[in-house]
């Protein structure tokens, strides 16, 4: 479906992202479109024009079906991005954008931090912080900022100090991976790459200045981070 205002803008909305989830949860819950359709005040024909991108619902309507699917921690936003490189669609004096479905999650901060599956079963306070992502998590995810620069690298891989970082709790930590974990020296939370070394695990900062540390049962892990962006 396509949007064209005149002389200006071209807008594109892709719904695929929210239709692949809907499908995949349909089939995780053994539901039929007609279930889902009494779910949501809808026709069963209605779901299957959805579902089929014969029509496209609105973002209350997106949202009701998640509701309806269990999956009120995930809530459908609108992110416009510009295209990069040339549209031969567009005209001269075009500009495009994309608009995609994106999920939005809580900011939180480092003291709190892997207390959001509780906050998500009572409701979020007003005037609580989201940010949003492409990525879908199963359960209750969120973003934090980066502080201080301890994952500050030289060379390679670096997030440094001020990016958003968002946090899947549902995601295994392995190896290698970027993690969010609690230690008994610190009452906030930590941010380390989980890495393994003659059997033994140790949570190592990505500045060489700092040291690593000991992952033992008296550590946690809160969640992996599957995604960095930067904060302006």
């Amino acid at each position: 479906m396509c949007i064209v205002a005149p002389n200006s803008i071209r807008i594109v909305r892709q719904m695929d992202k929210w239709i692949a989830l809907v499908r995949t949860k349909l089939r995780e819950l053994k539901l039929t479109q007609e279930k889902l359709a009494e779910r949501v005040g809808a026709s069963q024909g209605g779901v299957g024009h959805w579902l089929n991108k014969r029509r496209q619902p609105d973002l209350p309507t997106m949202n009701a079906v998640l509701h309806a699917l269990g999956l009120e921690h995930l809530e459908v936003a609108l992110v416009i991005r510009e295209r990069s490189g040339a549209n031969e669609e567009a005209g001269p004096d075009e500009y495009t954008y994309d608009i995609t479905s994106a999920f939005r999650y809580p900011v939180s901060d480092w003291v709190s931090a892997g207390q959001v599956n509780e906050k998500a079963q009572a409701g979020y306070a007003p005037g609580t912080v989201f940010e949003v992502s492409d990525h879908y998590a199963k359960g209750p995810a969120f973003w934090l900022q980066v502080t201080g620069d301890a994952m500050t690298a030289p060379v390679g891989v670096s997030i440094p100090q001020g990016m958003m970082i968002l946090v899947d709790p549902d995601i295994e930590a392995r190896p290698g991976k970027m993690v969010i974990a609690r230690t008994p020296e610190s009452e906030a939370a930590t941010f380390r790459q989980l890495i393994e070394e003659s059997g033994q695990r140790y949570l190592k900062p990505l500045n060489p200045t700092y040291p690593k540390t000991l992952f033992d049962d008296q550590c946690r892990i809160i969640g992996v981070v599957v995604q960095a962006t930067a904060k302006f």
